[in-house]
């Protein structure tokens, strides 16, 4: 601001200030969100979560189905309504009229037996191998790999003629053996690949301290290997639990067979009695649905530490 004084009076002039008076800038553009690489956008993300909601229906129907249908009577198995008239018949005939008791003794008994068993030694097989070297060691292992490529359909005549040979047939240790022969080989594959990754280390400080060998696995690998003795219990505890095969064929009367075989006997070719075989069908699913909720924890980490070898 400028005063210049004329004649006792005082005149004024205002300068604008350049500062003040000069427009505001411009926001600066938000700069465009570009896709990372990987990243989905809505459509894909929609078809995605449409594709596992479907799929999770698909895998939820049919127990869903099975445990309706129990509680159905038998004149609505077929209907496709909800249960409308709930009924325990048919549980109560499974129980009380059947030999679904005697199945469940024959196939716990079997169970039981094939699952320590196959635990034990796919344990020790895979330590063996992982640990020492031995004549013969390289065979064994290609006859374990080998088994594998059987399908079970091809070893059913040969197993049931050297079954009825050591006079085997209708008895529970002629499955045990049997099953033992699927669950094993599979079995110590993977627990080699797990005893990989445990430290040489251990076992030199084992025998440091004075532990032989065995001393050695059993005191300070296996409290190591719980994960891969999980899985292996599961496999060997499912190998037994829901065979049909074997268990049809090498078992027969009534009072031997164990579930998988006794479910059979509610649906033949002359009659269907499907109220009863889904009745019996939960029953079997529930110890299978608890072992594996035992299980689980530890399935994911059994199954991958073999994969990496540290």
């Amino acid at each position: 601001m400028n005063t210049t004084g004329t004649s006792g009076s005082t005149t004024a002039t205002t300068t604008p200030d350049p500062v003040t008076t000069a427009p505001a800038p411009a926001a600066p553009a938000r700069p465009r969100r570009v896709r990372g690489r990987g990243e989905r956008g809505p459509l894909a993300s929609f078809g995605l979560h449409a594709g596992l909601l479907a799929a999770a229906v698909a895998a939820v129907f049919p127990p869903l189905w099975l445990l309706v249908t129990s509680f159905k009577p038998k004149s609505d198995a077929f209907t496709t309504s909800l249960v409308e008239n709930f009924t325990l018949e048919n549980y109560d005939h499974v129980l009380g009229d059947t030999y679904f008791l005697t199945w469940f003794g024959n196939s716990v008994l079997v169970v039981a037996v094939t699952t320590v068993l196959g635990v034990f030694i796919s344990a020790t097989t895979g330590y063996a191998v992982s640990r020492f070297r031995f004549p013969g060691m390289r065979p064994l292992m290609w006859t374990l790999l080998i088994t594998q490529m059987f399908p079970m359909a091809i070893l059913i005549v040969p197993l049931y003629n050297l079954m009825a040979q050591l006079g085997l047939l209708n008895q529970p240790l002629g499955l045990i053996i049997t099953y033992l022969t699927i669950a094993v080989p599979f079995c110590a594959w993977m627990m080699k690949g797990f005893f990989d990754t445990i430290p040489v280390s251990i076992d030199e400080s084992g025998r440091v301290d004075g532990l032989n060998p065995f001393g050695t696995f059993w005191r300070l690998i296996l409290p190591l290997a719980k994960p891969g003795l999980a899985v292996t219990g599961f496999y060997s505890f499912v190998t037994a639990w829901a065979e049909v095969a074997y268990a049809s064929a090498f078992m027969t009367g009534e009072e031997n067979l164990t579930l998988a075989g006794g479910l059979q006997t509610f649906v033949n070719q002359y009659a269907g009695d499907w109220g009863s075989m889904t009745a019996a069908a939960v029953i079997i699913a529930v110890p299978a649905a608890i072992v594996f909720g035992f299980a689980q924890r530890h399935l994911v980490a059994g199954l991958t530490s073999g994969a990496v070898k540290s």
